[in-house]
């Protein structure tokens, strides 16, 4: 297989043959080289002046708008700096298509550690890192490229996959459309010919219910179902913990985003419907989400009968998946667990697509694989999607790599311990990295689970 792919990698080598050969020189500054794979896809590769051995390849997120456009090698230009400054390789790959990019990525980033060989050398270490759907995309990449990765650090990345994330959404949407609006038949749940349409008639329907009692718990039993947090709105004050109203002004706030996110684009490129709810029991998938106590709160301020809504969702018509467009997605990726190198995921207790429960979902994979000891997981104490300070993300991937050169975590990925570098970083470097928020967390059980634990 290497030697397959360096042949055909040799169209994309020409064209950084002379950037190439600046570096091997002894370049005094960082260089940038770009060009074309063979699939066609945009690659970038940034020498530092003097390299430490590391190659870092960065996978980027769910990709809106239009094809085109140059890759990324990182989060954030303060990070970039900082890295290529103490001697990082960065890479990195943009595909040729947009949205659910997932199996485009797992063949290009692979060809960009043969580009960036090319230039530099081998690497004595290779780190897959990532954003959103790009950090399901590196979590993925050490599963099928143990020989060429050796550590993975998904950033609020989708772990759970993209089956286990959509049927965590379905069920929302579910709820919300069977309690709120059964007869709009513009809200489409699965199969969508209009997605614009839809999420424009849910969006109605979703304010007109926000204005009463009745509309904001059935809104809070749907969330549950999507397992939102309380804390979702960045620049707020934290609600109280048992002030359900105020949480759930926050969860209406993201309903739309974490419950309608896209699901037509990722559609057309299954060939079908992936998602299910059939043998669905909501009643202890209620139980398992983390929110019943608000639910049940909600629903008494109202006057309403919970129970009887649980009936209304078990008497409801259930919605069967295509099995091979179940199987694309998996294969595009749903981690079982498989990994040979450590990992360390890096989640926002607010995030709401993908939600901490998510995260819970890979180290449960990861467990029953039995490799829960190259796993480590953080989080940070925030709202909002992938909103990490350079040195929250400098202060991982230093963890993550220390871990690779000892081959011991030992404290190094506590909280604690993850702060205080994050701290060191900022107080050694000119750049602004800002400050670090990581606190312990072990989030609830993911309520959907999906292969490779459940079948379901």
């Amino acid at each position: 297989m290497r030697q397959v792919r360096a042949t055909a990698l040799a169209l994309a080598t020409v064209l950084v043959g002379a950037s190439a050969a600046v570096t091997a020189a002894g370049a005094t500054a960082p260089q940038t080289h770009r060009g074309d794979l063979p699939s066609g896809a945009r690659f970038v590769v940034e020498t530092p002046a003097d390299w430490n051995g590391t190659l870092l390849v960065w996978s980027p997120g769910y990709i809106g708008g239009a094809p085109g456009g140059e890759a990324a090698s990182g989060p954030s230009t303060t990070t970039r700096a900082w890295l290529l400054e103490h001697g990082y390789a960065l890479a990195g790959s943009k595909p040729t298509t947009n949205g659910w990019a997932v199996e485009e990525l797992l063949g290009d980033q692979d060809d960009v550690v043969d580009v960036a060989s090319d230039l530099l050398g081998d690497p004595e270490t290779t780190i897959a890192w990532g954003s959103s759907m790009g950090g399901l995309t590196s979590a993925a990449l050490l599963e099928r490229y143990p020989e060429d990765f050796d550590g993975a650090l998904p950033l609020c990345a989708s772990v759970a996959g993209g089956v286990g994330m959509l049927n965590q959404s379905l069920d929302a949407a579910f709820t919300f459309k069977t309690l709120l609006a059964p007869e709009d038949d513009r809200i489409e749940l699965v199969d969508v010919d209009d997605e614009q349409v839809s999420r424009a008639a849910a969006q109605q329907v979703l304010d007109t219910a926000q204005t009463t009692p009745e509309g904001r718990a059935r809104i809070a039993l749907a969330a549950a179902f999507a397992q939102l947090p309380g804390r979702t709105q960045p620049g707020t004050d934290r609600p109280g913990a048992h002030d359900w109203a105020a949480q759930q002004e926050q969860q209406h706030g993201v309903f739309m985003f974490s419950v309608f996110s896209p699901r037509q684009p990722l559609e057309a490129r299954a060939g079908g419907n992936f998602s299910w709810n059939t043998g669905v029991d909501y009643r202890r998938q209620l139980a398992a989400s983390g929110n019943a106590q608000q639910v049940r709160a909600l629903y008494r301020a109202a006057g309403l009968d919970l129970d009887a809504d649980l009936g209304r969702l078990e008497a409801a018509p259930r919605i069967a998946a295509d099995p091979d467009a179940v199987q694309y997605m998996l294969d595009n990726a749903a981690p079982t667990g498989q990994i040979e190198g450590p990992v360390l995921t890096l989640h926002e207790t607010g995030d709401t697509a993908p939600t901490v429960t998510q995260a819970r979902a890979y180290a449960d994979a990861v467990s029953a694989a039995g490799n829960g000891k190259l796993l480590r997981q953080t989080f940070v104490d925030r709202p909002g999607h992938c909103d990490y300070t350079p040195a929250e993300q400098l202060a991982a991937l230093t963890t993550l790599e220390e871990r690779i050169d000892t081959g011991r975590w030992s404290n190094a990925a506590t909280s604690a311990s993850l702060n205080a570098r994050a701290q060191e970083l900022d107080e050694q470097s000119p750049l602004d990295l800002g400050a670090a928020g990581f606190v312990d967390l072990r989030p609830h059980q993911f309520a959907r689970p999906s292969y490779p634990l459940h079948g379901r």
